[in-house]
C-alpha cells in the first residue's frame, strides 16, 4: 500500500557526505521520511516549492517541456524501495497517440522525481514499507522556516 506525501520542506542534517547535506523531508502518513539529495536538486526542488522561475530551465522544467511537447504528462510520482540505504523511485507516465491511451514507467531518482512531481503539480506516493523502514515522527525533526520561505506543498495528504 502507498501513502501519498507532501513535500514538508528542505533542509540540511548530517549524511554520509558530512554535516550539512541537503535533504528534502516527505511527510505521510503522519510520519517523516528525509532523503539526502545533492545541491543541485535541492536548488530544484527549491525553486519548485516557491514556484520561482530560473532565469535558464533547469534540467527538470526542460524534461517537463519535452514529455508535454511529444504529448505525454507524469501522472504521479513513487518512492517505492529502499536498498542499502539508497531510496529508489519511479516515475508513471502516459501518452496519447491517435487516440490511443500508452502508459510507461520509469526508474528515477527520488529527488528527480520530486523534482518533476512539483512541476507538474501530480500526487507523490511512498510506499508503506519504505514508511515502515524510514519514516520517522515528525517531533524528531527540528523544522523551521525560512523568512519568506512558502509553507509546504499540500497534496490533500491527512
Amino acid at each position: 500500500m502507498a501513502h501519498e506525501a507532501t513535500v514538508r520542506g528542505l533542509g540540511v542534517g548530517i549524511g554520509e557526505d558530512g554535516p550539512e547535506t541537503p535533504v528534502v523531508l516527505l511527510a505521510a502518513d503522519g510520519r517523516v521520511v528525509p532523503i539526502f539529495i545533492s545541491a543541485d536538486q535541492a536548488q530544484s526542488i527549491g525553486h519548485a516549492l516557491r514556484g520561482e522561475p530560473f532565469k535558464r530551465p533547469l534540467t527538470h522544467d526542460l524534461f517537463v517541456e519535452m514529455v508535454a511537447e511529444f504529448g505525454g504528462a507524469i501522472d504521479r510520482v513513487r518512492i517505492d524501495g529502499l536498498a542499502e540505504g539508497t531510496f529508489l523511485a519511479k516515475l508513471d507516465a502516459e501518452q496519447y497517440t491517435n487516440g490511443e491511451r500508452r502508459t510507461a514507467t520509469f526508474d528515477a531518482r527520488p529527488s528527480d522525481a520530486i523534482a518533476v512531481a512539483l512541476r507538474v503539480d501530480c500526487p507523490i506516493l511512498v510506499d508503506e514499507d519504505v514508511l515502515d523502514r524510514a519514516g520517522r515522527s515528525p517531533e524528531g525533526f527540528d523544522i523551521r522556516q525560512e523568512p519568506g520561505q512558502e509553507p509546504e506543498r499540500d497534496r490533500g495528504e491527512d
